[in-house]
């Protein structure tokens, strides 16, 4: 069965921002705190759909939404259980 738009675009999006949080991590001056700050702002986003988006729009934000997800509770188990 193949996808819809919406299920290709969450998927691209989510890969490529989980990419793009991962190449930032390794860069100096990397702080989690920034990350965090960004995922809480990303969050109040998402919930201001009052005008309605449309679903490619909702996709995309949702597949940033579990790419900070995932980075954050990775970087967490690798740096916080050593």
């Amino acid at each position: 069965m193949s996808m819809s738009i919406e299920e290709q675009v969450l998927e691209s999006e989510y890969q490529l921002m989980l990419d793009h949080l991962t190449l930032r991590s390794r860069g100096s001056g990397f702080l989690i705190e920034d990350i965090e700050q960004e995922f809480e702002h990303l969050l109040v986003y998402q919930g201001q759909d009052w005008v309605g988006r449309g679903e490619i729009k909702n996709a995309e934000i949702q597949g940033h939404v579990y790419a900070y997800q995932i980075f954050l509770k990775r970087w967490k188990e690798a740096h916080l259980n050593n």
